[in-house]
């Protein structure tokens, strides 16, 4: 198991737990330098399906606060994956940009 792998699960896990635990304060910066390290990480065939995960993430997150019972917490884990998916995909658009304008 490499690096990216590694920072890739305990980005999930931070998104995730941040999400059923209101007790994380710094949750928001964490994922988001979590979500960068992770897209750094990210194999060029595997970028696009992250691309279309971080867009799909930041649609569904919305519109589940209606289920009964439990649907603030999966609302709240789903808006984490997505602003977690969100960060990985700006460093994959940025290192993307840089492959195409290098010499």
């Amino acid at each position: 198991m490499g690096a990216g792998k590694i920072v890739q699960i305990v980005a999930v896990l931070v998104a995730v737990v941040a999400g059923l635990w209101s007790g994380f304060p710094e949750a928001a910066i964490a994922i988001a330098v979590l979500g960068a390290v992770a897209g750094w990480f990210v194999a060029e065939e595997d970028r696009q399906r992250i691309l279309v995960t971080a867009i799909a993430l930041s649609i569904v997150s919305a519109g589940l606060n209606d289920i009964p019972a439990v649907g603030a917490h999966i609302s709240s884990v789903m808006g984490n994956l997505g602003a977690l998916y969100a960060a990985g995909a700006i460093t994959i658009i940025l290192v993307t940009l840089y492959e195409k304008l290098k010499p």
